[in-house]
């Protein structure tokens, strides 16, 4: 086997051995140190000269042999994948996994069930870090399913906990119904190419130059995996597990937020080559993901509780992250995964402190907004925008991708910049020289990513439609936010407000929908994880 291969192989065989040891060595007992963090530190080096070989000998692709005997069957393979993106979803999915492992520790301190956590979450670990190296579809399918699967477990931790474990029913059903989409769709896609090989999948899509070239089964595999994405990304109406999970212990909550939720995403980049071909997926992904970012943003708006304003920024995260797979910028996606994923490991590892700095936020009286502020935050974060896009030379790019996003940013920038003339501060120069920052770093980070994946041009009548979509979306959230925050107590506001809060009644909507089709057991359940805890509880130590 060559040796980039077996450093490859080593990361998830290493989470597999520590998830195998006895709970001795998974919750020790006095200065001992777990086995957990440690089989995370070492991946993270695994994934460290991962990098270097990639650096050294460049990308490679085959299949895994045991002597002279391949591991394969039929269109299943494990074959491995090392490539850019690879090394920086190994480097960011371990160094995660090694952060929140570390915190769990003393988070979880005196838990008679750690053995249980511990053991579930290096089995997400295996299953996460088989997806990121494999270069089957078919093996990627099965990973994407035992990761949900061991997730589960980790929702159910606190069974005396009835909403909790409804929220992971309800995330158990949608997982399932989207597993039949993805693997349709692979199916599909089997039957159209002949092989499951995601490097030959893309080579054999590198050669369709129009959309008459492109088989039909093809392009329903799209669509049909496009679906299975959109339900694994917690997209409305499919996102009340997502923000009712918050019974969860922190560290999964972190776990979820900022890794398990972002496989959509992934699998979208990993697919890029192919699915830039596919006019319908494309535009499902960018109605669906603009759709639930603009409406996820304005309903965390109102949000007291800090967990569950991150969920619901999470929410309109996933959305904002497809919808930029959806008009073929796949490098802006790759860093948007890369920095959602490294935020929220942050937020919710440190909502604490959150909490003391909203505190300390809401009691200073804030200065009344007005349309004035408003337009002129709105021109200023134009000319900012403008100034960055001339110095990278975004105009000369004739890419109507960074157009879209850069009138997105310029939105996303404008509050800011409001806020400063509403204030009458000294801080708005900084705050432009900010705003002018975070342009250049967002263009750098397009550029360098850019060297990763590169973008995806889809066709002028799906490009049309997708701006049309977009523009008319931010445009109308823009305005809704003006209005609420220029006149909270108007009619307006006290007439949406009620809905936004509610999140436009679309959960209890479909939570209604899956009681009618497999209604929960929590009782039952809980039962049984109260029987599992009194097991555990036997075996810690006094």
């Amino acid at each position: 086997m060559p040796i980039p291969f077996a450093i490859l192989l080593l990361i998830p065989l290493t989470y597999l051995s520590a998830a195998l040891m006895p709970r001795a060595r998974l919750v020790p007992v006095g200065s001992q140190q777990p086995i957990a963090p440690v089989a995370a530190a070492l991946a993270v080096l695994l994934s460290l000269v991962a990098a270097a070989l990639l650096v050294m000998h460049g990308p490679a692709t085959g299949l895994v042999h045991v002597g002279a005997v391949p591991l394969s069957a039929g269109p299943f393979a494990l074959s491995l994948r090392l490539d850019a993106v690879t090394v920086v979803m190994l480097l960011l999915v371990n160094g995660i996994g090694l952060v929140i492992l570390r915190f769990s520790r003393r988070y979880l301190d005196g838990e008679p069930m750690q053995a249980r956590y511990f053991r579930s979450f290096l089995a997400t670990l295996v299953a996460v870090s088989l997806l990121v190296i494999t270069n089957n579809l078919g093996v990627l399918a099965l990973a994407w399913t035992v990761s949900s699967i061991t997730v589960h477990q980790l929702l159910e931790f606190y069974a005396d906990r009835p909403s909790a474990l409804i929220a992971a029913h309800k995330k158990f059903l949608i997982a399932r119904v989207a597993d039949v989409a993805i693997v349709g769709a692979f199916v599909l896609l089997f039957n159209a190419v002949g092989t499951l090989e995601i490097d030959a999948v893309l080579a054999r899509a590198a050669q369709w130059t129009t959309a008459a070239e492109i088989p039909a089964l093809v392009k329903s595999a799209g669509v049909m995996l496009a679906a299975g994405v959109v339900l694994r990304s917690a997209q409305l109406p499919f996102h009340g597990w997502l923000i009712q999970v918050m019974e969860a212990p922190t560290p999964v909550s972190a776990l979820l937020h900022a890794g398990i939720v972002n496989i959509g995403g992934f699998i979208m980049i990993r697919l890029s080559g192919l699915m830039g071909h596919l006019d319908a997926a494309q535009l499902l992904l960018v109605v669906v993901g603009t759709l639930t970012a603009t409406l996820a943003g304005l309903v965390m708006m109102t949000r007291v509780s800090v967990k569950v304003a991150l969920a619901w920024s999470t929410c309109a995260q996933m959305g904002f992250m497809l919808l930029e797979c959806g008009l073929g910028a796949y490098s802006l996606a790759l860093l948007h995964l890369v920095a959602h994923s490294l935020y929220k490991a942050h937020a919710f590892l440190s909502s604490g402190r959150t909490v003391e700095a909203y505190l300390r936020r809401n009691m200073t009286t804030a200065a009344p907004w007005s349309v004035r502020a408003w337009i002129v935050g709105g021109g200023a974060a134009l000319l900012v925008l403008t100034a960055a896009s001339v110095a990278f030379g975004l105009p000369a790019s004739g890419e109507p991708t960074l157009l879209i996003m850069s009138f997105i940013l310029a939105l996303a920038l404008a509050p800011a910049l409001a806020r400063a003339v509403v204030a009458r501060d000294r801080s708005t120069l900084p705050l432009i020289g900010a705003s002018v920052a975070l342009s250049l770093v967002y263009a750098m980070g397009h550029w360098a990513m850019g060297l990763i994946v590169a973008p995806v041009a889809a066709s002028e009548a799906t490009v049309i439609a997708s701006a049309a979509v977009v523009i008319v979306a931010f445009a109308v959230l823009f305005v809704v936010q003006a209005a609420v925050l220029t006149a909270p107590r108007g009619r307006f506001a006290r007439g949406f407000y009620p809905a936004c809060f509610a999140g436009f009644y679309l959960d209890e909507v479909f939570t209604r929908l899956t009681f009618r089709l497999w209604p929960p057991s929590p009782e039952r359940r809980a039962a049984r994880m109260s029987a599992s805890r009194e097991r555990a509880m036997a075996h810690v130590p006094v």
